[in-house]
């Protein structure tokens, strides 16, 4: 039996916001980032924002695993966070998720 590896993922997902939702977006995600960076795996969370176009952000988080992520995503957290963000969008949400394969864990 091989030993299970924990492979770090790292998810980003690119939100374009319709510019009036900007403000309303900021506080949802201030309301809710503490109870996604205390979810169980999840790392770290941070917020970017496009630096020519202030109506586009992407979340950066980091996952002890794949499974860790897909908790998450399966939570009432996620859901309930993610239906309140879906209204907000210009256009929909693009999202990637890499392994950790080299670097510094």
């Amino acid at each position: 039996m091989q030993p299970t590896v924990t492979v770090l993922i790292l998810r980003f997902v690119r939100l374009t916001l319709d510019p009036s939702k900007r403000e309303d977006f900021l506080t949802l995600f201030d309301g809710s980032s503490a109870s996604i960076r205390a979810f169980d795996g999840c790392l770290e969370l941070l917020l970017l924002q496009d630096t020519r176009y202030p109506n586009i952000f992407t979340t950066l988080s980091k996952w002890s695993s794949e499974d860790a992520l897909n908790e998450y995503r399966s939570s009432p957290l996620f859901i309930d966070t993610w239906a309140r963000t879906k209204p907000m969008f210009a256009s929909p949400a693009i999202a990637f998720s890499y392994a950790v394969v080299r670097g510094p864990l």
